[in-house]
């Protein structure tokens, strides 16, 4: 979706961003565990004390994720996202993570919200624990697996003490 107009919104390999807004002390947020093939979002309760899995965006093209990210923040009043870095076991930032930078800084262009980037690390595993315990399926915890990690990874962000630590927000 690439345009010439001012407004028009950069696409995800594009290295545009938007300008740099406070995030919210109060208000839903959004959490967003990206993924090549898959999406998993959670949404936190207006106090920010509290993530609920929401859903899996998968094999969507960027109009569709779009649209369907537009309609999230206006339906629910999403106030912020807070998007999953993986990052190496070191910290160091890899491929995956310079996409799912990209991934932020597009919805944050396509929202006008403020996004975070939140250390990511075992938000899988951990998923894969609760759903292996839980005796589902195999086929059964792939659907829920990215959506559980989204909220895992939301609810280490609400849980935090530091909320500001790295990776941060986006400041370019």
């Amino acid at each position: 979706m690439n345009g010439s107009s001012d407004d028009a919104v950069p696409s995800r390999g594009e290295s545009d961003a938007a300008p740099p807004v406070p995030f919210p002390e109060r208000g839903r947020l959004l959490g967003m565990d990206y993924g090549t093939k898959r999406v998993g979002v959670a949404l936190s309760n207006p106090d920010q004390t509290i993530a609920s899995p929401l859903e899996t965006w998968e094999g969507q093209d960027e109009a569709q994720e779009e649209r369907r990210l537009k309609t999230l923040v206006e339906d629910y009043g999403v106030a912020g996202l807070v998007i999953g870095l993986p990052v190496h076991m070191s910290g160091a930032e890899g491929g995956m993570a310079a996409e799912a930078r990209a991934f932020g800084k597009y919805l944050a262009a396509v929202t006008g919200l403020p996004v975070r980037f939140w250390d990511e690390r075992f938000t899988s595993i951990e998923a894969d624990e609760h759903l292996l315990s839980a005796d589902l399926s195999r086929k059964k915890r792939k659907g829920i697996r990215d959506r559980l990690a989204a909220q895992i990874l939301l609810q280490n962000y609400l849980d935090a003490p530091d909320r500001e630590r790295s990776p941060g927000t986006i400041r370019d």
